[in-house]
């Protein structure tokens, strides 16, 4: 198992837009696709504007299909063309958990 972090800042103050955006057209087909969140949180002290998402795999190469997949969708595809725009910079991170924990995540 392995948990991907992904760190999306946007420009000042546009957390709210991109939140709004990610509700209402994102959301329902990433749960869809990639099936396993394990968390979805915005920052309030630290660098601003950031908007953390974590999802969880058996492994590298379940993470390589599901993502093949979500950049394969039309609505997908539609929601990143309004979304590009609110970011700034972003980035990913592959976490492996301790020995003695196991990520936990919400099932739909």
């Amino acid at each position: 198992m392995l948990v991907e972090q992904r760190t999306y800042t946007t420009h000042p103050g546009q957390w709210r837009a991109y939140l709004s955006l990610y509700e209402a057209k994102g959301l329902a087909i990433q749960r869809r696709i990639l099936g396993r969140m394990v968390g979805y949180y915005r920052t309030e002290t630290g660098p601003l504007n950031q908007v953390i998402h974590m999802w969880a795999y058996l492994d590298m190469n379940e993470r390589a299909e599901r993502r093949e997949l979500l950049m394969a969708d039309p609505g997908w595809k539609a929601y990143v063309v309004e979304m590009l725009p609110l970011l700034q910079s972003q980035e990913s991170k592959i976490l492996l958990p301790a020995s003695f924990f196991t990520p936990q995540w919400q099932q739909d």
